[in-house]
């Protein structure tokens, strides 16, 4: 192989509707994994769920509206990726170790940011609703 050349896996998609049509259901098949194996995402997915009733019955504008539904979506799909980050550091090894900790800690904090951003998201949007 050429320095200058990729490697391209076999795994790799081709274009298309088929590859769509297969995302989706590759996509469908990871929603179902994390909700029978990853607490966390069937936690948060069990409290964005009245949330969205909720942001639904709210007297708030459109924008605000898509504000809340957007901050639940986000901490779901941040959680999404902590699972892949943590599910990748566990097939490498499940030995202890510096850099695996480091990377399930780093997934962690990014969990955290989102949830911290959704709070503040809901709040500021809240507030004015809450106290007239």
């Amino acid at each position: 192989m050429l320095h200058n050349e990729q490697q391209i896996s076999e795994f790799k998609s081709k274009s298309g509707l088929a590859r769509i049509m297969k995302a989706s259901v590759y996509s469908v098949q990871g929603l179902k994994h994390a909700w029978r194996s990853e607490h966390a995402f069937r936690q948060e997915l069990m409290v964005s769920i009245p949330a969205l009733c909720v942001a639904a019955l709210l007297p708030v504008s459109i924008l605000e509206k898509l504000a809340l539904v957007f901050v639940l979506a986000f901490v779901l799909a941040v959680e999404l990726l902590n699972s892949a980050i943590e599910a990748v550091v566990d097939r490498i090894s499940l030995e202890r170790h510096p850099l695996s900790k480091n990377a399930k800690d780093l997934g962690s904090a990014a969990v955290f940011v989102s949830v911290i951003v959704a709070a503040l998201t809901w709040a500021a949007i809240l507030a004015p609703v809450v106290l007239g």
